[in-house]
């Protein structure tokens, strides 16, 4: 055989090769650029690399998500408002000021709608929210909007402004009610899902912590509100008011109401009703319409570690009793001023919120049982509740000014390590508060320890460590035995007759 004929058989048996190459290892590139086919993008097959605890804990989130969304719905509400400038919500029209010559426009109605959230809690379709999410509703004026969109009308049934619980009902059974939790149960640092309607955005659920219990934001303008929330880090915006704060089991712990925040929207602390609460009120509100729960009569403060120094705690716990309420519960049971309640019915009691929060869930005739610290000793007192009646009241009716057209005092005593100055009080003073006491305070030093602790200018000291005070000698006499670190517990009339106790502790030097 030639050389060449050779050359040629081995040039077409290695083309014969490649071109079996490419057909074995690019058939499908080639035949779908061929068909004009799309290429596949993304890999075929990706090993689970998640750990097997960690892909349980993200499964929880999803099934309490899938639990509890289709038992909290969004409720539009339709209010009432009056509006004299027809342009008042134009931005344009702030920067001008009225024209006197045109006559200005009356008062007209006009109709506004806000929006909250809701949880079912009965199949026969009783829901409850928030207080202020309902009460300025005009009448069929409250819409339920469920998770497919399914608009619903509902009735208000009952509203209880002291602790912002409402219940509002509509007509439909076979519903999915949820499943509420023991919020006394509830710890600081458990994972929480707050699930509503922000911002309009239906069945938008959220993550966090629950961040504090007990929470006191003074948001209830009323002396007898109970503020007892559960703070949460999981994200709450407008809209979210009456929806859910669940745990990863799917029980609801509390009903989202409130947030803490310098532009209305969320800044990372949120606030929930604790679902004990709600439960009492919402069960009254059902039955009754209304709700009829005891009171105790007393007025109160959470023991700080001053407090509990002067009264010989060795730790800061318990509420301490500044006042009773004439022919109240309290009064009746022989609960004192000053003493300090340390449980009730068992329950040790950490804020004067702990107190109010479990006997809003009672009602009158109930007997509670009190663990009480006075005299530096412990003893247990019964107390049957009683109803509220009006808001009762053991202060004098006059507002003494200290300007009194007398003879000018001459004693005056300082006592600077505490920041106050007293002087000796008027015999007009002394008969309009009612005290024999001459103690009088002429001045409370800025952020002075006696100003931190609550102490005014025009109070009048009437005991000093439990005992009686008459005379400014009296008080130097037992301060100046006081050394460094002590504390020491005053009880003062102030000028609206009103009586009291503060504790005051001597800086360490």
């Amino acid at each position: 055989m030639k050389k060449r004929t050779k050359i040629s058989i081995l040039i077409s048996t290695i083309s014969a090769i490649v071109v079996l190459f490419i057909l074995t290892n690019y058939s499908d590139l080639l035949f779908s650029y061929a068909e004009g086919k799309k290429v596949k993008i993304g890999a075929t097959k990706k090993e689970n690399t998640v750990p097997q605890d960690l892909q349980k804990f993200n499964d929880a989130f999803v099934n309490v998500s899938n639990q509890v969304t289709p038992s909290v719905v969004s409720i539009i509400v339709t209010t009432n408002a009056k509006k004299t400038n027809p342009h008042q919500f134009d931005e344009f029209f702030r920067f001008f000021p009225e024209n006197p010559q045109v006559p200005k426009p009356k008062e007209e109605d006009f109709q506004t709608q806000g929006g909250g959230s809701g949880v079912i809690v009965t199949s026969d379709g009783y829901i409850i929210t928030n207080n202020h999410v309902v009460e300025n509703a005009t009448e069929n004026g409250i819409e339920i909007i469920f998770k497919e969109s399914k608009r619903v009308k509902a009735k208000l049934i009952g509203r209880d402004p002291l602790t912002d619980v409402a219940v509002i009902k509509i007509e439909l059974d076979n519903l999915q009610p949820a499943f509420l939790a023991n919020s006394d149960e509830v710890k600081v640092g458990q994972w929480v899902l707050a699930i509503g309607s922000p911002l309009g955005l239906n069945s938008t659920v959220t993550a966090g912590i629950v961040s504090y219990l007990g929470r006191r934001i003074d948001i209830i303008q009323d002396n007898y509100g109970v503020e007892n929330f559960i703070q949460t880090d999981a994200a709450i915006n407008p809209g979210n008011s009456g929806g859910a704060l669940v745990n990863l089991n799917g029980e609801v712990i509390g009903i989202n109401t409130a947030i803490a925040s310098s532009n209305y929207r969320y800044q990372g602390y949120g606030f929930a009703i604790p679902i004990n609460l709600v439960k009492s009120v919402a069960e009254d509100l059902i039955e009754h319409g209304k709700v009829t729960r005891g009171y105790i009569g007393v007025q109160i403060q959470s023991v700080d570690e001053t407090i509990a120094k002067a009264n010989g705690l060795l730790n800061p716990e318990g509420v301490f009793v500044q006042s009773v309420l004439e022919e109240g519960a309290a009064k009746s049971a022989g609960i004192l001023e000053g003493d300090i309640i340390l449980t009730i019915d068992g329950k040790p009691l950490k804020s004067s919120n702990d107190l109010q929060a479990y006997v809003a869930g009672k009602h009158p005739g109930d007997v509670v049982k009190l663990e009480v610290w006075r005299n530096k000793s412990k003893i247990n007192i019964s107390v049957s509740l009683k109803e509220r009646a009006n808001e009762q009241t053991n202060l004098a009716s006059n507002n003494t000014s200290l300007n009194e057209n007398e003879s000018p005092v001459t004693k005056v005593a300082d006592f600077s390590k505490l920041g106050f100055i007293v002087e000796k009080a008027s015999s007009t003073i002394m008969n309009q508060r009612k005290v024999q006491s001459e103690v009088l305070v002429k001045e409370v030093r800025k952020f002075s320890e006696a100003e931190n602790r609550g102490l005014r200018v025009g109070d009048i000291i009437v005991e000093i460590d439990r005992k009686a005070i008459l005379k400014i000698d009296e008080v130097e006499s037992i301060l100046k035995q006081k050394k460094s670190g002590d504390a020491v517990m005053f009880r003062i009339k102030d000028s609206k007759g009103t009586s009291r106790f503060i504790a005051l502790e001597f800086v360490k030097e």
